[in-house]
């Protein structure tokens, strides 16, 4: 199996460390301004392991098996110019936050080549081939019409340290990070505090769990199976430390993803008349430390 990353970051480039270390042909996928200059080889601190590995880099995606699409929700449009043949890739797989992006996709290069997943976890490229792992998990879910392609795959990194499912149900594989997703992001970046210190202040926490409630209530909406109770029961056990990559951003000043991560729950909650006080509550305080225009989040 050949298998190509486009968008080499922290999820991307963990993939393809774990990957490579199980033997695979991996390419990562890079501006071509970064090219000549980008390592060829990754480097990975992970509770999987520590260890460095060769990895091909190239500026456009080759002929594979898979290409895994790990780029931020706002570096979407931009970074899919690297895809000069319809056909380099027999099968796509994103892992970018929010719900959106498989439309596009599925509708620019086919639905039998798209094959949705979601991955949870800290992990974060700290300098070009330099990845670090915070997180003492990596879940990896994948829509079951990739079982075929991916079955060996799927078993190589759950064999590093991966939890790994495929999933039958669309909506609940794609709505079953959100709801997650969506209120850590939130809360943390809203707040400015780790997990851990969100669930130790009681005001921020009632609002976060608030947010998990009416994620949840949309979710089930838009016909996922997802259950509160499950989601907070996560949350709870999550390690203190944990920032998410929302909250990063802003200190770095990068672009958020905000419109993919909070999007589908404001537009959900308009299609089907559900209130969401705590989503809105908590999307206006990161445009305050974010200075996010709110015009831009429809």
């Amino acid at each position: 199996m050949r298998h190509a990353i486009l968008g080499a970051g922290g999820v991307g480039s963990l993939i393809g460390a774990c990957l490579a270390h199980a033997g695979v042909l991996v390419t990562l996928v890079v501006r071509r301004e970064s090219l000549e200059n980008y390592p060829k080889q990754l480097r990975l601190e992970s509770p999987f392991g520590n260890f460095a590995v060769d990895v091909a880099v190239a500026a456009e995606v080759p002929a594979v098996d898979v290409l895994w699409l790990t780029v931020k929700a706002t570096q979407l449009e931009p970074a899919l110019t690297a895809i000069t043949s319809p056909e380099a890739a027999r099968a796509i797989v994103p892992l970018l936050n929010g719900i959106d992006h498989v439309a596009l996709l599925r509708a620019r290069y086919g639905a039998e080549h798209v094959i949705p997943a979601t991955i949870a976890g800290e992990m974060e490229r700290v300098s070009p081939g330099h990845i670090v792992h915070r997180s003492p998990f990596a879940v990896l879910n994948v829509s079951s019409a990739g079982r075929t392609l991916l079955g060996s795959t799927i078993d190589q990194l759950q064999h590093i340290g991966f939890t790994c499912s495929f999933i039958d149900d669309e909506p609940t594989l794609m709505w079953g990070k959100l709801v997650f997703l969506a209120p850590f992001a939130l809360s943390t970046t809203a707040a400015d505090k780790t997990v851990g210190e969100i669930l130790s202040d009681p005001q921020w926490r009632s609002l976060g769990e608030a947010c998990v409630r009416e994620a949840c209530a949309v979710a089930v909406a838009e016909g996922a199976k997802v259950n509160p109770a499950n989601v907070l029961s996560w949350v709870a056990g999550a390690p203190g430390g944990m920032r998410s990559s929302m909250q990063k951003d802003v200190d770095k000043h990068n672009p958020l993803e905000l419109d993919a991560i909070a999007g589908p729950i404001l537009r959900g909650a308009r299609r089907h008349g559900i209130e969401i006080p705590a989503t809105k509550k908590l999307v206006a305080g990161v445009e305050r430390r974010s200075g996010y225009a709110e015009s831009r989040l429809a």
